[in-house]
């Protein structure tokens, strides 16, 4: 007779799941397996070790929940590649862009051009004169490398680039403004992505903002009633990715440059855009490039390397000789400063610029350039081969847009592949999910596709991968 109160467990599942946990492989006898070794290859000793480890972990909690049978050793090595391979997937990856927003944040901004690639290559692969003078034989500075180009391209006296456009606005006014008031109008105190906002970039330079004006109507009297013997600059920041309509007015560029130089105080523009030609022979709405900022009397111009220039991030500063010294001898400048590879990439960017190479070579204005009929043969082609395997396509007139915060509200009339499919959301994130992600836009419960900033290189991935999606999809339901 069983003593009474007895906690021992004889069942029959009891047993088995006892027999089925003595019978598990140890972890070196897992290790020591052709599979083994070849992970072990593959992934290095620790990692793998771990991996296998849980595999087990998680093989023994299964067995005593009585959920599942003894796994074979080959499983076992297999559930462990999974989770290394998992766990050591690259999440920055090459996504093929379908929104039709040319300079997409989210999507890494412009896309360099094959010139850039090569010289971002060749200086990453070998020893470069980053800080070297070949001439003199001895240190350099690494601010030669795209200066003169930036130079003669916007035709400023001097010019100092650092690894991003808020950097560049926080070292100009950190340098030229700090414990000092800088003026600007309350309908240029924004915030654009990512919560980088003017006001807390002018706090944290040790500027004391003075807001002028209102949200939408400024005049040239406000900001001069606001001058004093403790202002450093008045600061315009372009609007970026936003429009004020209706009953607006802000003083041009020249106006307040005028109004600094008598007063004695700095004008510094923050033109972010990076816009150095003329847009508006695209269609698009006109944006004052650097050149015209300059060319109005601003003692400075920030600016982006990754909107419309087209190259890589980047924060440009250009302007008055003096100026640009005092920002290269700041302690803020060496915090900032850009990689070999940003210069590298940076130079061929200008050089396409200046040799009128551009829209041709940069992939942002080959976008920007694209024609309409250009733009329709490729959809015509998409539709084509996606109908043939089985999908509901149609061709539609659309708009794509810059993005980026430049040009906001300016638009380009594109083609667009409209997919209808019973599930456009399960599409959306298959297409996600895909070996070669792809981003489209959902409108109206269809996918849609705009070939003005898919590359040509990538259609056939593009398709290959809608084409498997929905392929799998239907065969689910």
């Amino acid at each position: 007779m069983p003593v009474s109160g007895s906690h021992h467990d004889s069942s029959p599942g009891s047993t088995r799941a006892a027999d089925q946990l003595r019978s598990l492989p140890s972890v070196d006898k897992l290790l020591q397996s052709p599979a083994g070794q070849r992970i072990l290859a593959a992934f290095g000793r620790p990692l793998t070790l771990a991996a296998v480890r849980d595999v087990l972990d998680k093989a023994r909690q299964t067995i005593r929940a009585g959920d599942s049978p003894l796994p074979t050793d080959d499983e076992i090595i297999t559930d462990a590649e999974r989770v290394l391979f998992d766990q050591l997937q690259p999440t920055l990856r090459p996504i093929i862009n379908a929104t039709g927003v040319i300079v997409h944040t989210n999507l890494g901004r412009a896309i360099l051009s094959q010139e850039s690639i090569s010289a971002v290559a060749e200086v990453a692969k070998s020893y470069s004169s980053l800080e070297y003078d070949l001439d003199e034989g001895g240190r350099g500075s690494r601010s030669v490398h795209a200066e003169r180009l930036l130079r003669r391209l916007t035709r400023a006296e001097a010019a100092f680039t650092v690894n991003n456009n808020a950097a560049a606005v926080l070292l100009m006014l950190t340098a030229l403004c700090k414990e000092k008031e800088v003026i600007i109008s309350r309908g240029q105190l924004i915030e654009i992505g990512g919560g980088f906002r003017v006001p807390d970039v002018m706090t944290q330079s040790g500027a004391k903002l003075v807001e002028v004006g209102t949200t939408n109507r400024t005049h040239v009297r406000d900001y001069e009633k606001a001058i004093n013997e403790e202002t450093a600059a008045i600061l315009v920041a372009h609007h970026s990715n936003f429009r004020i309509l209706g009953f607006t007015s802000e003083p041009e560029l020249g106006e307040l440059s005028a109004l600094a130089r008598e007063r004695g105080v700095l004008m510094l523009y923050d033109q972010g855009s990076g816009a150095v030609q003329d847009v508006s022979r695209y269609g698009l709405g006109h944006e004052l490039t650097v050149q015209d900022a300059l060319n109005s009397g601003v003692d400075m111009v920030a600016f982006s390397g990754d909107k419309l220039l087209g190259g890589p991030q980047a924060g440009i500063l250009c302007g008055r000789e003096a100026l640009i010294q005092e920002l290269r001898r700041h302690p803020l400048a060496r915090a900032v400063r850009p990689d070999k590879m940003c210069l590298a990439a940076l130079a061929t960017t200008l050089r396409a610029h200046l040799t009128e190479r551009a829209p041709a070579e940069i992939p942002v204005w080959r976008m920007i350039s694209a024609t309409e009929e250009e733009l329709r043969l490729r959809v015509e082609g998409w539709k084509a081969r996606l109908t043939d395997a089985g999908l509901s396509v149609e061709v539609r007139e659309g708009h794509s847009t810059i993005g980026g915060g430049s040009l906001p509200g300016s638009m380009l009339t594109t083609r667009l592949a409209v997919i209808s499919f019973h599930s456009v959301e399960k599409l959306g994130a298959a297409l996600r999910a895909a070996e070669h992600p792809v981003v489209g836009r959902i409108a109206d419960d269809r996918l849609v596709l705009d070939p003005r900033t898919v590359l040509e290189e990538q259609e056939e991935l593009m398709l290959a991968s809608i084409i498997e999606a929905a392929s799998l999809l239907a065969a689910a339901d």
